[in-house]
């Protein structure tokens, strides 16, 4: 079994692990942005997550052999499919109805999903501080899209808005379920065989698209998007359930509030995009939410 995190640590490393990982989402974004039409959708998944799983087996293979129990494995293979394929798959047909800005307003919905679940599992308390944080991240992610997270334009938005909080469901689901194989199981171990799982899945889906008769050929900076993309994601997952482990789902999934305030603040630098004073108040709603989320819980009495 793999050792228990040394209580002089305390929660700090956790949180700073999950914050960035929610900045490394966000870079990841924008990173997206350069390549996303070159391929198709789910051709970039595949090669962001098989070079994500690269990046962790010679980790893996370096370490300490860990062997799964044999119910184990399922399980875990699943969990590593909904939480890159399935999310994925439903989060790209969603954009197809409606904006981007909207999408991730919605996509935002992931942490008080993973409060609600958690809490009904009895994972964890529901405190109002702990509510209210994940509120404040909410309306902070609203108000750092601006206009645009309220734009509808198409008839049938109602399909993509639904695809979209599915997809976040699908997180909040992972996110809570994660947590006894982390105990159970080394991290790097976990997050390499769930990564492998979905590269599986992923495969299946982007043969559709024709990936094995025609491989993508991207530009020179495509290249080093899609190579950004995949070791920040080998890395970023890994920390996301390193995070996992050691703090409660809340905890951790808030940090997902700083991915579109992060691509909205590169999207400002790296492409000229414009930033507003919203954009900026929206940010220090962000920071109180997590603050809040993340105040310590009285012990019960």
């Amino acid at each position: 079994m793999a050792p228990r995190m040394p209580a002089r640590l305390g929660p700090a490393l956790p949180a700073l692990a999950a914050a960035a990982t929610g900045i490394q989402v966000g870079a990841a974004m924008v990173a997206t942005r350069f390549v996303v039409d070159q391929t198709a959708p789910a051709s970039l998944a595949l090669l962001r997550y098989l070079i994500g799983f690269c990046c962790l087996l010679p980790l893996v293979l370096m370490s300490e052999r860990t062997r799964f129990e044999r119910r184990d494995i399922a399980p875990i293979a699943l969990l590593g499919i909904v939480q890159f394929g399935v999310l994925i798959a439903l989060l790209n047909y969603g954009l197809q109805f409606i904006p981007s800005a909207r999408g991730a307003l919605l996509f935002a919905a992931f942490p008080l999903l993973t409060m609600l679940l958690a809490a009904a599992l009895g994972h964890e308390r529901l405190t109002a501080a702990k509510t209210l944080g994940v509120l404040l991240t909410i309306a902070g992610v609203g108000l750092a899209l601006g206009e645009k997270a309220l734009e509808r334009h198409a008839a049938d938005a109602w399909r993509g808005e639904a695809a979209v909080l599915a997809s976040a469901l699908c997180g909040a689901v992972c996110s809570v379920l994660y947590r006894p194989y982390l105990r159970k199981y080394p991290t790097l171990t976990v997050s390499a065989f769930a990564m492998l799982a979905s590269v599986g899945f992923l495969a299946v889906l982007a043969a559709g698209e024709g990936f094995f008769s025609a491989p993508p050929r991207f530009s020179a900076t495509g290249w080093l998007a899609v190579a950004f993309i995949g070791v920040s994601s080998g890395v970023g997952y890994y920390l996301w359930l390193w995070a996992l482990r050691h703090a409660s789902p809340t905890k951790v999934t808030v940090f997902l509030a700083l991915s579109p305030v992060t691509a909205a603040g590169l999207g400002a630098v790296l492409l000229g995009e414009p930033l507003s004073a919203l954009s900026v108040l929206g940010l220090a709603g962000v920071v109180l939410g997590l603050v809040l989320a993340h105040r310590p819980t009285a012990p019960p009495v």
